[in-house]
């Protein structure tokens, strides 16, 4: 049995892989790319990356309303995954918000620079500070 912290880095490696594929205009199937990175089904993996991609125009607007002087598209896409499953986590599940913020600032701290750590992190504390949950 997986932790919950390892299942959010499989749905951030499966993020990934969807923002390079969307990046490169591919067809993909969610499921399948999903399937690559965790054999069994997960609901937890199968919330996170579905629900950010259902919500990905508000979770990007939010990003960027967040990000001083910088937008999401201008990150990698490994962050770029990172920030937009956090602000999905955030914003749109019952997790406790200071436990999600903090699983994705450790993520961060695991495939990202300082910097890019800390602006996740800032924008995060920002969001949750700043924004009422979305309920659904």
């Amino acid at each position: 049995m997986k932790t919950r912290s390892e299942l959010r880095e499989i749905a951030m490696k499966s993020m990934y892989q969807i923002l390079v594929i969307k990046s490169a205009k591919e067809d993909f199937i969610v499921k399948d790319i999903i399937h690559e990175n965790i054999e069994e089904e997960n609901d937890f993996v199968d919330d996170l990356v579905n629900g950010t991609l259902k919500n990905e125009k508000d979770i990007i607007m939010l990003s960027n309303k967040y990000m001083q002087d910088w937008t999401i598209d201008r990150l990698n896409l490994v962050d770029q995954s990172i920030m937009e499953l956090g602000i999905y986590e955030l914003m749109y599940t019952d997790t406790p918000s200071i436990v999600a913020i903090n699983e994705w600032v450790e993520l961060s701290k695991k495939y990202s620079d300082p910097k890019v750590t800390n602006m996740i992190n800032g924008v995060l504390d920002n969001i949750y500070h700043s924004e009422e949950k979305n309920a659904g």
